[in-house]
């Protein structure tokens, strides 16, 4: 029952496609319960590494520990990941955003959020010899 380290291009692709890598180890590690969790946490670090670098080459670590597992996504960019601070929304604070479909288009997405409420801790540490690396873990 092996971790996962893997070199993938940060293409449109490779959110789903690191959603699949995580559920196979899971399922390997007898780890289905927290399946969509991990899953939906590896797909936000994953598509913000696409977002931050795409068409460039990043990596993925998946590891089982003893109270959890851990995942770990670099990408060569120096830019530090920003979460929105929480706030308490009603509907009445929902506008539909007009240009949300169009290419290009990036609002800055609550994607940090998730990660923060589904870890049991999460962060980002400089790369050596470049690039971070944003991590969470998630409980079993």
């Amino acid at each position: 029952m092996s971790d996962l380290d893997i070199s993938l291009l940060a293409a449109g692709t490779t959110p789903g496609l690191v959603r699949s890598l995580v559920q196979f180890r899971l399922t390997e590690w007898g780890l289905l319960g927290i399946a969509g969790d991990v899953q939906l946490v590896a797909g936000e670090l994953v598509a913000n590494a696409v977002q931050s670098t795409p068409d460039q080459a990043i990596r993925v670590r998946f590891t089982r520990e003893a109270a959890g597992v851990l995942l770990a996504v670099w990408d060569s960019s120096p830019e530090m990941p920003v979460a929105r601070p929480v706030v308490e929304m009603t509907l009445d604070d929902i506008a539909p955003d007009l240009r949300a479909l169009d290419p290009g288009h990036l609002d800055g997405g609550r994607g940090l959020q998730i990660v923060q409420a589904l870890s049991s801790r999460c962060g980002v540490a400089a790369g050596q010899p470049s690039g971070k690396w944003v991590w969470a873990r998630l409980p079993c």
